[in-house]
């Protein structure tokens, strides 16, 4: 795929951010590339603490719903948390209920089932909570825009606290202003609010969930190290629900990925072996890409039940039967999405679909939990927006959308909800269910309304620094941890070189994915240079840009004429005993010598 490559211009003075912090000039850069300026806030980035942490006292309701809560327990009244069925509801669902359970409360978790409820709380689970005798309901990464179960739950007399992250809804007017909505629960605790003080407005459900428990804990005089205990679980729910990973993000992520590191859980040591991960390597993309997805297959495909059983086990036998099934259940997810792309790759290049700025892709008996990931993998491939679709009842269709940065789903959804029995998301994401009818009408006009031209199709790749390959010293990358973790909000590094020469390139790997290169720049610094990405499309390039011979001598290892413009970040290669520094490729094209 053609990438735009734009180099990072922000100017400062890294020197001097380098002296400061006793650093390399480079991080120095790399900090200020990721907008952290203000001295007080590149210490923050590089050594925040829990001293760091604003005061949970700040976010509006939040002392109110605490006072609810503790009168709640001192009556005895039961207490239902109402959870979600993704790796953040499950972990505010767990950490609510841990946290109120060591404070003497008798709760029990509800979870919506994805398939025939959908998402957040219903009316179900309100009546079911009621009739198993619990007088209030809390809600965790949901209950924002559950209007009318919050209603049947004021109805029945229940006490109702919303702590949620989601965006608030609001009507939009004839005058053009904004109305916003608010549920009829008695304390709603969500930074988003717009009048809500709190100075960090981007936690993940647990995250809030987090600075509740803290509250309660604190003022019930409990030891600072409990209500910390919780970090590991919030920082797996904030790498999972992909958050930005700034200001008190990092923060709960850099604290809590070193205690799932050491974990004391034994559902999550379970879960961690059955992966086959090591876990004093463990990063923020072993949970994004390993960890995260285990729990969300149990929402996906089975039932909740099973990932909240794992994380409050006690008996390492079951819970390595526990995490076996979950692992089982992700392998059996990463099959049918694999198979799912496969079936919208063939449709889209085998039809008109593939001309459209907007894919709509309707899919045979493709399970509908897996049609989000599935948008996701299209998008990345066409770099458009894509929305998959599958049958469900009545005649309808049910489907998720991903978008990219040049167009807002939801505002362009929103204009055309006539033909819409339900949605809802956000500029970059949506859900949706329509009848079938109306599929082709929705791909059609909002094809017609699209204003995105092929430079929007073309993504963009912000170096951070074109550094030769000799920069990357082993210090330099062990600095560079000071960084992590990486992920939305705080990419990994990009550094590039316009002229690396190939020596030698073979491919490796039991399933022949990865190709290993020996390279050279102009400052006649060697690397070893490893690529993971498409290796045919690779062979392809260097073909059609130096030449079948050409490509032949550097598959040999023999003088050829191939060079190219990388893309790449410095790593550390630990193999049979050996530590040497590698190249990871991420990028490539040709730039011809002037």
């Amino acid at each position: 795929m053609k990438e735009k490559w734009v180099v990072w211009a922000k100017r400062a003075d890294f020197g001097q951010i380098a002296r400061d912090f006793h650093i390399n000039p480079v991080l120095a850069r790399l900090i200020v590339n990721r907008d952290v300026r203000e001295p007080e806030d590149i210490r923050k980035y590089l050594y925040g603490d829990t001293k760091d942490f604003y005061p949970p006292e700040q976010m509006k309701d939040l002392t109110k719903a605490a006072d609810m809560i503790m009168a709640a327990i001192k009556a005895g009244k039961k207490i239902a948390v109402a959870s979600d069925f993704d790796v953040d509801g499950i972990m505010s669902g767990f950490i609510l209920r841990q946290g109120l359970t060591r404070l003497g409360a008798d709760c029990m978790i509800y979870t919506p089932d994805r398939v025939s409820e959908g998402y957040g709380l219903n009316r179900r689970i309100v009546e079911q909570a009621f009739e198993s005798g619990a007088g209030m309901i809390v809600t965790c990464d949901n209950g924002i825009a559950a209007f009318d179960a919050i209603e049947r739950a004021k109805e029945l007399g229940m006490e109702v606290i919303v702590t949620d992250h989601h965006d608030i809804p609001f009507e939009e007017q004839e005058d053009g202003s904004v109305r916003i909505l608010r549920v009829a629960a008695d304390a709603i605790v969500n930074p988003k609010q717009p009048d809500c003080p709190y100075p960090f407005k981007k936690l993940c459900g647990a995250g809030v969930a987090f600075k509740l428990i803290c509250n309660l804990y604190d003022r019930s005089h409990l030891p600072e190290n409990e209500k910390y205990a919780f970090l590991e679980y919030a920082a797996i729910a904030t790498v999972a629900d992909v958050m930005d990973l700034q200001d008190e993000n990092r923060i709960i992520v850099r604290l809590g990925l070193e205690m799932v590191r050491h974990t004391k859980n034994t559902g999550l040591k379970a879960l961690i072996a059955a992966n086959k991960l090591n876990p004093d390597r463990l990063g923020a993309y072993h949970i994004g890409f390993v960890i995260g997805p285990c729990f969300n297959a149990a929402g996906r495909l089975d039932t909740v039940r099973i990932a909240l059983d794992l994380l409050g086990a006690r008996d390492e036998q079951q819970a390595a039967m526990m995490a076996g099934e979950l692992k089982e259940l992700n392998d059996s997810r990463k099959n049918l999405t694999a198979a799912g792309v496969e079936q919208a790759v063939e449709k889209i290049e085998h039809s008109q679909l593939k001309e459209d700025k907007v894919l709509l892709v309707l899919l045979e008996n493709c399970h509908e939990s897996l049609v989000g990931i599935i948008a996701g993998r299209i998008r990345e491939k066409y770099h458009k927006p894509a929305l998959v679709f599958t049958r469900v009842e009545h005649g309808l269709v049910k489907g998720s959308g991903r978008s990219i940065e040049a167009y807002n789903m939801f505002m362009e959804l929103t204009r055309q909800k006539a033909l819409l029995e339900r949605f809802g998301g956000h500029p970059m994401a949506a859900g949706l269910t329509l009848k079938e009818e109306n599929l082709e009408p929705l791909r059609q006009k909002l094809n017609a309304a699209s204003t995105l031209t092929e430079d929007d199709f073309i993504p963009v790749v912000r170096i951070d620094v074109p550094m030769p390959v000799g920069y990357a010293t082993m210090d330099f990358i062990r600095q560079m941890e000071l960084l992590e973790p990486f992920g939305k909000g705080n990419p990994k590094p990009v550094f590039a070189e316009k002229y690396f020469r190939i020596l030698k390139a073979r491919v490796i790997g039991k399933n022949q994915n990865v190709l290993k290169m020996l390279v050279t720049d102009d400052y006649q610094t060697t690397a070893e240079a490893i690529y993971f990405g498409d290796i045919p499309a690779f062979e392809q390039f260097i073909a059609e840009e130096f030449g079948e011979e050409q490509k032949a001598q550097m598959f040999a290892g023999k003088p050829n004429h191939v060079e190219l413009a990388m893309t790449y970040y410095p790593d550390i290669n630990e193999y049979m005993g050996k530590v040497s520094v590698q190249i990871v490729v991420t990028g490539y094209c040709h730039i011809p010598r002037k």
